[in-house]
């Protein structure tokens, strides 16, 4: 495991074998980062945010609680995943909110999932497995696994296999290009063809 100096690392947040925590990084109370996951510069992971193993933070990316990453999600530079669906600063009367005035709603992002640089997801949501989010992309709504989605609003325009390349549609199946991979698709869900 390492910890820059410049790094800030509660004291009871837990930090997996082989990770790699970098400069200026935060990482608050609770949070769990898995093994082999990498934290990049300035990037902000919230109280009690899980990831999971082999996970990739990018500089100055943001994490908000209570979102949950499994095993080998990548979050690019700068993108935002965020936990309050009616933002204020102040209630109603103008006073200033407090913790206790609103209840944190977080991300979820399946195994192998990207979220690309400067994207934002708006929670709550969940982003399926092994989907691309592109670059830029504003996510308002749950996301199917393999999902490729652009856009403001993020919208799905094909579909992408366990490497990340976009799917090509062959013989009423879906295949990638580089691997070779099948998939089926049926009611705008794609899954793995096991023939």
């Amino acid at each position: 495991m390492r910890v820059t100096d410049t790094a800030d690392v509660a004291a009871d947040a837990v930090i997996g074998d082989g990770s790699s925590i970098w400069h200026l990084a935060q990482i608050r109370e609770g949070a769990v980062v898995g093994p082999g996951s990498i934290v990049g510069r300035g990037a902000y992971i919230g109280t009690g945010v899980t990831m999971g193993a082999n996970c990739k933070v990018q500089n100055y990316a943001l994490v908000y609680e209570p979102a949950v990453l499994a095993d080998g999600v990548f979050i690019g530079p700068a993108a935002v995943l965020t936990n309050d669906t009616y933002p204020r600063a102040i209630n109603p009367d103008g006073s200033s909110k407090s913790a206790a005035d609103w209840h944190p709603v977080g991300v979820t992002i399946g195994e192998g999932a990207s979220v690309g640089a400067r994207a934002v997801c708006v929670a709550p949501i969940e982003i399926g497995a092994w989907a691309t989010i592109a670059a830029g992309a504003v996510v308002t709504k749950d996301v199917p696994a393999y999902a490729l989605m652009v856009g403001v609003p993020a919208r799905r325009i094909g579909w992408v296999g366990r490497a990340g390349v976009p799917l090509v549609e062959r013989d009423e199946h879906w295949v990638c290009p580089q691997t070779g991979a099948r998939y089926v698709e049926h009611d705008g869900i794609l899954e793995e063809a096991h023939d």
